[in-house]
């Protein structure tokens, strides 16, 4: 009976440490397991911490347009499109209050040759797409540029083609694109109120030849304008705020 039960704590001995093993298994495989995860993690936070497009520097735009870069050839844009923006003579346009991403996209088709222009393509050469963004963010927080419509003879036909378009040759409204005051629609259509007559018209022109390319759109319409069109609505355009 003694060696019965001597046997008996035997297996309870043998059985209790076995249980003991398993549940200490267990628990080294837990932090075995817990120890292999933990190096995931710093992997999903450099995932969540990658860095996105830089944003656009206003500041840095405004000390490139007004002083431009020496070190890099860039030159500054102030000399021709004046201080804030505003130039002095329809030679070259009014920039201020223009929508940043037709600014940017106006700049890059000059680099990529898309849009021909000597001066402007060897303007833009030296600029990087961050310093036309730059440029573009601190333009488009400048005050927008009034103008004045010049010509009487020609305001009422200007101001019929801009607001309903030609319907016998197939021009659309100029309003439908570019709103009623002239303000166009952010990243889409350029703002054109206030504009220099003469600049307008010239695009216009540049349009209609074939000089400019960068949109089918503009390529189209301009086609079915004649010259005493083309300046009224610019006119018109120029008094538009």
């Amino acid at each position: 009976m003694r060696q019965t039960s001597q046997i008996s704590k035997l297996t309870s001995l043998r059985a209790g440490f076995a249980a003991f093993s398993i549940f200490a298994l267990i628990g080294i495989s837990g932090v075995a397991i817990a120890a292999d995860a933990a190096p995931m993690a710093p992997a999903a936070e450099a995932k969540a911490t990658v860095p996105g497009k830089p944003k656009a520097d206003a500041a840095a735009g405004e000390a490139l347009y007004s002083s431009g870069d020496a070190t890099r050839g860039v030159t500054a844009c102030i000399t021709c499109h004046g201080p804030k923006g505003q130039s002095a003579v329809g030679t070259w346009p009014k920039l201020s209050a223009q929508h940043a991403a037709y600014t940017t996209k106006q700049l890059k088709n000059f680099k990529d040759g898309s849009r021909a222009n000597p001066v402007m393509m060897g303007m833009v050469a030296t600029l990087t797409e961050q310093d036309m963004q730059n440029i573009s963010a601190f333009l488009v927080k400048q005050p927008a540029s009034e103008g004045v419509a010049q010509n009487k003879a020609t305001i009422e036909l200007g101001q019929s083609i801009y607001r309903g378009g030609i319907a016998a040759k197939g021009v659309p409204a100029c309003a439908a694109c570019h709103s009623p005051t002239g303000a166009g629609i952010p990243a889409q259509y350029p703002r054109l109120g206030g504009q220099w007559a003469d600049y307008s018209y010239t695009q216009l022109i540049a349009f209609r030849e074939g000089t400019r390319k960068n949109s089918n759109q503009m390529t189209i319409i301009a086609t079915k304008l004649s010259d005493q069109e083309m300046k009224a609505v610019s006119d018109y355009m120029a008094g538009l705020h």
